[in-house]
């Protein structure tokens, strides 16, 4: 019996020695620079993935324009050195996570610090900024794969906020963004200053990247079309084919008075007749004669030429 007590104490000295040496062995950086210290508690134990930072451009040890931990969560001395009197460890200096008492402001200014050029140079200018969203509400900082600089996961993040735009992207004519062959960002740039956050600094400028064939300039211009491409277009998705807001005649009407064609105003006729006026519409649509409606450069015919005719 003494033997064995003997042998257990004997082991408990041997792992208590073991723990004194670990301890006093220097702790070494998993992944950045200098986060010895954080992922003493922080590893690869925790719920959110801490380490995985390594497997993004953060992580990029090489490059000495690497940021710490203590480069964006500050340097949280109380957090590092819990004070003996603490009931509970004091939050880091800097958070970002949905609870975190630190500001959506400070938030987009610890990422700044270094995004600051290209597209992202008008941030305190744009929308989003002015309306308390942070950087770290659609990026993820510590994943290897970040939803939003993703074209197939990007839309989901957006459409977290813009219902609308989910529901007019689900409808039959729309941009080939559900196929991943656009995502939001490739007419959006969230970063951006102008109204709608566009790419370019207009409307018209930003279709033109795709549809430059309606650019022109055209010997007859339709001025809807030079105007802006959303008068007669929904670029999120419509149930008309051509991302059209309503069918023609009836879009067309909008501006252009019936008087054009007397007595064919859009609409069936009310009974049974063989009347060319009363069916001057059945069945037909502007477009089946004004087919060069976004501009014509023909000479044929100087009386009708302006009327985007073949």
């Amino acid at each position: 019996m003494r033997g064995f007590r003997g042998a257990i104490l004997g082991v408990a000295l041997v792992a208590g020695f073991l723990g004194q040496a670990q301890a006093q062995q220097p702790r070494q950086d998993k992944v950045l620079k200098g986060d010895a210290v954080c992922t003493r508690c922080h590893d690869e134990t925790e719920e959110y993935p801490v380490l995985a930072i390594g497997k993004t451009r953060h992580g990029t040890v090489a490059d000495g324009r690497t940021p710490t931990c203590t480069s964006c969560h500050g340097e949280s001395n109380l957090h590092v050195n819990r004070p003996p009197d603490a009931r509970e460890r004091p939050k880091p200096d800097r958070m970002f996570g949905k609870s975190s008492p630190t500001t959506m402001e400070q938030r987009s200014a610890t990422c700044l610090a270094c995004h600051q050029g290209e597209t992202r140079m008008h941030w305190q200018l744009s929308t989003h900024a002015s309306r308390d969203v942070a950087c770290t509400s659609c990026h993820q900082i510590h994943t290897g794969h970040d939803r939003v600089r993703d074209k197939l996961t990007q839309t989901e993040t957006c459409f977290a906020c813009h219902k609308e735009q989910r529901v007019q992207i689900n409808r039959p004519s729309h941009h080939p963004v559900k196929e991943g062959k656009m995502a939001c960002s490739s007419c959006h740039n969230v970063h951006g200053s102008n109204p709608k956050q566009l790419v370019k600094s207009s409307v018209n400028d930003t279709c033109y990247t795709c549809h430059m064939e309606k650019r022109g300039p055209f010997v007859h211009n339709h001025q809807p079309v030079t105007e802006d491409c959303t008068i007669c277009h929904q670029p999120h998705g419509t149930v008309i084919a051509n991302l059209l807001k309503a069918r023609p005649p009836y879009l067309c009407q909008e501006c252009h008075s019936h008087t054009s064609h007397p007595s064919q105003v859009p609409g069936l006729p009310p009974g049974r007749t063989t009347s060319t006026s009363a069916l001057g519409t059945v069945a037909r649509g502007c477009l089946n004669c004004h087919t060069n409606i976004h501009g014509s450069n023909s000479t044929i015919n100087s009386a009708t030429s302006g009327r985007f005719r073949r």
